[in-house]
């Protein structure tokens, strides 16, 4: 072996020495005693908790008040949240209705278009009569608004309340009834 070495390897046991040296003990038995002095020392702060309230249970006699479940009540109570509502989407009940606004929409059939003006109309039966329809126009129960008119369908917005009184939209659709003669 050289000298060279020789001298790395002493410096590497030198440097290894000197490592372990610091794995002793030291002031770890400092550090417990310290540990200890504290965990007798320290007090833990804690509330007591309040008083639990008192349950005052609720009589309830069927004879003397609305049944919780009824129909009515929920009826009454939707009717007060509506008049009451600043619902952008609430309908104006106010206004006077249009002609197509006492049918249901499953009732109408498309039979067909027309352009009249430079306007588009659709054709609507219902039992036996025919109706003219125009993008804008009032239909249906739902307070349905015709947004437009195809060849092929009558495109509708209506305005319904959800389950939890809010008033939403939703689309529906009336497309053109197929003729028995022609097949289309």
């Amino acid at each position: 072996m050289t000298r060279k070495g020789k001298v790395m390897q002493l410096a590497f046991a030198f440097g290894a020495a000197a490592l372990l040296a610091g794995c002793g003990d030291g002031d770890v038995q400092e550090v417990r005693d310290w540990m200890k002095q504290v965990e007798r020392e320290t007090v833990p702060k804690v509330k007591p908790l309040p008083e639990p309230k008192e349950f005052v249970p609720y009589a309830y006699h069927p004879g003397e008040a609305v049944e919780p479940f009824s129909e009515a009540k929920l009826l009454g109570e939707m009717a007060r949240m509506a008049a009451t509502s600043t619902d952008p989407l609430q309908p104006d009940d106010s206004r006077p209705r249009e002609v197509l606004e006492h049918y249901p929409l499953d009732v109408m059939r498309m039979v067909g278009t027309l352009q009249k003006g430079g306007a588009s109309y659709a054709l609507v039966q219902i039992d036996t009569q025919i109706y003219r329809v125009r993008a804008g126009q009032r239909i249906g129960q739902n307070h349905g608004m015709v947004t437009r008119i195809s060849e092929g369908a009558i495109d509708i917005r209506e305005t319904v309340q959800d389950p939890t009184g809010d008033w939403v939209e939703r689309k529906a659709t009336i497309e053109l009834a197929e003729s028995k003669e022609t097949g289309k």
